[in-house]
């Protein structure tokens, strides 16, 4: 590490333009071959996934994605000559649209059931010729042009569908800039220096857009979820700029002691740069511990989210020190720049509320650590009601369109009909015909069904599907009751004696499959992950409470932050104010991800405060002086990290995507809980209590193990050195001063 730092910094302009290069020639790419995403929940091996196949199969004229122009009268009729002559006029416009394979409506013969019972509401489907992620914007943009041209005042239009809803998607980058400017503004009240407080930005940013950049090209190979980009981006700016700030931390502590600009540039990388890539490295482990789920849809996020990490790890312990070197002394501020000319290296006491802290939790750790584990308690609670589903577009916000093209449908025909039921099925002979003609009836009877159509035969007749409309919406656990009830009970009678294998499809039936493997693989996700963290810091600490203890935490952080999730989110506590949606299922891939995301996001924290306490415990044996040195010394900068990576993620709430808001409070949750309770209160004070037994490993166990080290011994011993060389500034400076004593002596 320390080789690559001194090459970086001695040749800083080579390094800043071959990132520059990197970042211009990857997004350049991009650009020319455009995205290719694809929200694809398909399982293989679900019933519903063998119903879709099936149905591509059978009826290949249905493979392009359809979407539905509503329109209410707020008095009259649909019927009413004025309103029919005018959205026919706007129907046959849109037919003859590119792009658009068919439009029905409901002024044909046939059209008669999309006019509600009461007459003020009707609706039209538009097929595209393309599914949704190969739809051009343009196209699609044009349609709903065409057809909300057709407002009036007693006229209300609106429009879904997949296509419908990119074209609503902003496409702006409000949530990046605000939270990046947040960030700025914390940077600079930690430093006060600007040009320090830009660097981990700007490093963040160039690493951050190179893998933006790097997935969209992604997704030319592999399937990536149109998400994917976007939560790099949220995962990348949060842990770019966190990793940046500890290296350029360790950076400025160089100077202010005496080193040059290239030796403390050097030595941050040698040693924080070396537990940076340690943290990244577990990060994209995790991360790509997704891929043993083996689903195609979470691979590309997988891929895409480790691409990005990479990426920002890099260009941290590249291209920042090379930046470091470009701004000099400048790192420092103006009034630590005069310090230093005019008092020479002084030694850094940790003084202040992180001191006054981290004695008080060594004085009441048991009282500390019960407040802590009943606050954690709480806010975990809500996951107890946890339903997993997948949002659709009755969770968008009230203003969008496709929200109230969804309400309009579900007031005039009912909720069921934004996501009906697919049946499809082999057909041999008379006799399986004559089965799907009874099997008409009985689904008519059965308990949650609100209308089914004829079957529909393909044009070689070996094919046939039928479409039911449930009672209840397409998120209600009703609606999941009778896919159960179908597959289980109904279905299985009405085969009884024939060929026929019904297949239920449709989205409910798809989100419920995709969410039953995911809970079913879940176990041995979170087991692996959980597991190899505990393995990489037994390693690095020699411990069997720290890696116990880290478990815990991570198990603990991620129920609370789901209770908040679940209370926001499913419950619809404000998301309607924050412009969130109504209240609705959480995403059944959510957990997988946070569970990676969050295990690296605690490593960071877990590696800089236990490493620190681990390194004076190895000096003086004492497990209270170790906890609170260690404390005193890291919270300010775990806080500061913690509140930026806080305020990008909570930034990302301004992006308009309800999953990307949900990650987004998620991870901020997470993160304000794992710093601010779990790392600088409940951990110290369970250290406290359980004293030395914190690093006990047993002999045979030590033995065999081997060993790691997150700093270097050259390192460590470069320190010590450094630190003997100011010891007797450090007595002159407490002689001095005696109220600011170190809390290296505070006794609890």
């Amino acid at each position: 590490m320390a080789a690559l730092a001194r090459w970086c910094v001695q040749r800083r302009l080579i390094t800043v333009l071959l990132w520059l290069l990197a970042l211009g020639g990857v997004s350049a790419g991009a650009l020319a071959a455009g995205s290719a995403y694809s929200n694809d929940y398909g399982v293989p091996g679900t019933e519903s996934g063998r119903a879709a196949r099936l149905l591509e199969e059978g009826f290949p004229d249905l493979g392009g994605d359809s979407g539905n122009v509503v329109w209410h009268t707020t008095s009259g009729s649909v019927r009413d000559t004025g309103v029919e002559q005018a959205m026919t006029r706007t129907l046959d416009r849109i037919g003859d649209l590119p792009g658009v394979a068919a439009v029905s409506g409901p002024y044909d013969g046939q059209g008669a059931g999309r006019i509600s019972a009461d007459g003020r509401t009707a609706y039209a489907t538009v097929t595209f010729d393309d599914r949704s992620e190969d739809i051009d914007a343009g196209e699609a943009a044009t349609v709903v042009e065409t057809a909300v041209a057709a407002r009036t005042d007693g006229l209300r239009v609106e429009l879904s569908g997949s296509a419908v809803e990119t074209v609503g998607t902003s496409g702006g980058h409000t949530a990046e800039i605000v939270g990046v400017a947040v960030a700025a503004v914390v940077l600079f009240l930690a430093f006060g220096s600007l040009a320090a407080a830009l660097l981990p930005i700007a490093t963040a940013l160039v690493g951050v857009g190179t893998a933006y950049a790097g997935t969209v090209l992604l997704g030319h190979v592999m399937t990536v979820a149109d998400f994917a980009p976007m939560l790099g981006m949220l995962i990348g700016l949060g842990v770019g700029i966190d990793y940046a700030l500890f290296i350029v931390t360790r950076h400025r502590r160089g100077l202010k002691r005496g080193l040059t600009v290239t030796e403390a540039a050097v030595n941050a990388v040698a040693t924080t740069g070396r537990a940076v890539v340690f943290a990244g490295a577990t990060v994209c482990i995790a991360l790509l511990g997704m891929l043993i789920l083996r689903l195609n849809f979470l691979n590309g996020v997988a891929v895409a989210a480790s691409l990005t990490v990479v990426l920002t790890v890099a260009a941290s312990v590249t291209l920042l020190p090379a930046l470091l070197k470009c701004i000099g002394m400048r790192a420092l501020s103006r009034r630590e720049r005069r310090r230093l000319a005019e008092h020479g290296p002084e030694p850094e006491l940790p003084t202040g509320f992180a001191a006054r802290w981290s004695a008080l939790v060594e004085r009441h750790p048991k009282l500390l650590g019960a407040v802590a584990v009943v606050v954690m308690a709480v806010l975990a609670l809500p996951t107890l009601s946890l339903h997993l589903g997948t949002s659709d577009q009755g969770n968008d916000p009230e203003t969008s369109t496709t929200r109230r093209a969804y309400d309009l449908l579900a007031d005039g025909f009912g909720p069921g009909v934004n996501g009906p039921l697919t049946l499809v099925t082999h057909v041999d002979g008379a006799g399986d015909r004559l089965a799907l003609d009874n099997l008409d009836t009985t689904l008519r009877a059965t308990e949650g069904v609100a209308s089914v159509s004829p079957a529909t035969y393909g044009t070689g007749g070996d094919t046939a599907y039928l479409t039911v409309v449930p009672e209840s919406s397409p998120q209600s656990k009703r609606t999941s009751d009778l896919v159960d009830r179908l597959r289980d009970d109904v279905l299985p009678r009405a085969e009884s004696g024939t060929s026929l294998d019904v297949h239920v499809g449709g989205v409910t039936a798809g989100y419920d499959d995709f969410a039953d493997v995911i809970v079913q693989k879940l176990p041995l996700f979170v087991g692996v992950v959980i597991g190899l963290g505990c393995l990489l810091l037994l390693l690095a600490f020699r411990s069997i409470g720290i890696p116990l203890k880290a478990a815990a935490m991570n198990v603990a952080a991620v129920a609370a932050a789901f209770g908040v999730v679940v209370a926001i989110f499913q419950w619809g506590w404000g998301s309607e104010p924050l412009g969130l949606g109504s209240a609705g299922p959480i995403e059944p891939f959510l957990p997988v991800i946070m569970v990676s995301v969050l295990f690296g996001l605690s490593m960071d924290y877990q590696v800089f405060l236990v490493s620190r306490m681990y390194e004076e415990w190895l000096e003086t044996g004492d497990n209270r002086r170790a906890v609170r040195v260690g404390l005193a010394e890291t919270s300010r900068v775990i806080n500061s990290a913690a509140v930026i990576m806080i305020s990008v993620f909570l930034a990302f709430v301004l992006s308009g995507d309800r999953v990307i808001a949900m990650f987004g409070i998620a991870l901020a949750a997470a993160v304000a809980l794992d710093a601010f309770v779990l790392r600088t209160l409940l951990v110290p004070a369970l250290m406290h209590l359980l004293g030395g037994a914190n690093w006990w490993l047993p002999r045979s166990l030590d033995r065999i193990l081997p060993r790691i080290s997150i700093e270097p011994p050259e390192a460590r011993a470069a320190h010590e050195r450094l630190a003997a060389a100011t010891d007797a500034e450090a007595a002159d400076v407490l002689a001095e001063e005696e109220q600011q004593r170190d809390v290296r002596d505070t006794t609890g």
